[in-house]
């Protein structure tokens, strides 16, 4: 940080601490007894001006909730403050945050509970993210960002003081100076809201989804991956498939042809057969019929022998 932001930075302090004194009413400045019961209870307060306007709005904001006035409040008064002030139907979750095991509260308890929460610690740039994304108030974030309002200012904005929402907030409009004033006392009694409470188990979860978003995108790649070489070889099986169905079927083509080339050869056959089987009974046939005229040749060569032998012995007889 150079000289000029830290000369600027005192001065803005220095204003805050002086519209700070002007948020205590006449006759309210403390005295040594409230400065030493102060210090008793938290050693910031001996001598930080701030923090003690801070111990002051947390002490209005109790003596709010303490309705019968005995230094604490219990378990009724808050239920009846988070039902009344702050239109909680159901407060059972904000009992147990504000209450713990202590069914008492006092003005002490009130500020440790404060100086240990988160918002304590909120930086301007958390506040005013505050104010923008909660309490829906954008319109004085400049204003914000000009007093410097850290967390530590938080318990003045959830008090009723005119001199804060008006004179250093310089907020006029009544609806946003009640809206602002709850939110703040929300927060300051019970925590940072969720859109704002950095939530470790969030965090982790985030973590933990990143993880699983990148082991699913690894395992949607392998998947990939395998399902590219599965479709592959799936492809040179259906080509093999594809190869083996056409050469059974070029089988099937030539066992067709076989079988009707087989069918042609034994329908020559049968006529081959047939013809055959003519030509025999024809020969057959030509043969009796061959027989039955060498038979009648011969008988009638026999006759015509015996005719000479006849006509051989009859000129011998005659000439006796």
């Amino acid at each position: 940080m150079d000289l000029r932001s830290g000369v600027a930075l005192w001065v803005l302090c220095g204003f805050l601490l002086q519209q700070g004194r002007g948020e205590r009413p006449p006759g309210s400045h403390l005295d040594e007894t409230a400065i030493a019961e102060f210090c008793r209870i938290d050693k910031p307060l001996c001598h930080d001006e701030d923090e003690q306007l801070s111990f002051e709005a947390v002490r209005n904001i109790h003596k709010q909730m303490d309705d019968d006035a005995n230094g604490n409040v219990d378990v009724e008064e808050s239920d009846e403050f988070l039902r009344e002030d702050l239109n909680y139907h159901d407060p059972t979750v904000k009992h147990s945050t504000f209450h713990g095991e202590d069914k008492l509260i006092s003005v002490e308890d009130l500020w440790k509970a404060w100086k240990t929460s988160e918002v304590y610690n909120w930086t301007v740039d958390e506040v005013v993210q505050w104010l923008i994304t909660y309490v829906e108030l954008p319109q004085y974030e400049e204003t914000f960002r000009k007093l410097q309002l850290s967390g530590h200012a938080m318990p003045r904005l959830a008090v009723n003081n005119a001199t804060m929402m008006g004179s250093v907030l310089k907020m006029t409009d009544r609806s946003h100076r009640q809206k602002l004033q709850l939110k703040a006392l929300d927060t300051v009694l019970f925590g940072p809201p969720l859109l704002t409470r950095h939530n470790h188990l969030k965090d982790f979860m985030l973590v933990v989804s990143i993880v699983i978003g990148v082991g699913g995108c690894w395992f949607a790649y392998i998947q990939n991956r395998y399902s590219k070489e599965h479709m592959k070889k799936m492809m040179k099986d259906l080509e093999g498939l594809h190869r083996a169905e056409q050469s059974l079927h070029d089988l099937q083509e030539r066992l067709q042809k076989a079988q009707e080339e087989h069918r042609s050869v034994e329908v020559e056959k049968v006529h081959l057969e047939k013809k055959l089987q003519d030509e025999i009974s024809i020969a057959k046939q030509e043969a009796h019929r061959l027989r039955e005229l060498r038979e009648g040749t011969e008988n009638e060569l026999s006759r015509q022998k015996y005719a000479e032998q006849e006509l051989e012995q009859r000129p011998s007889g005659g000439m006796h």
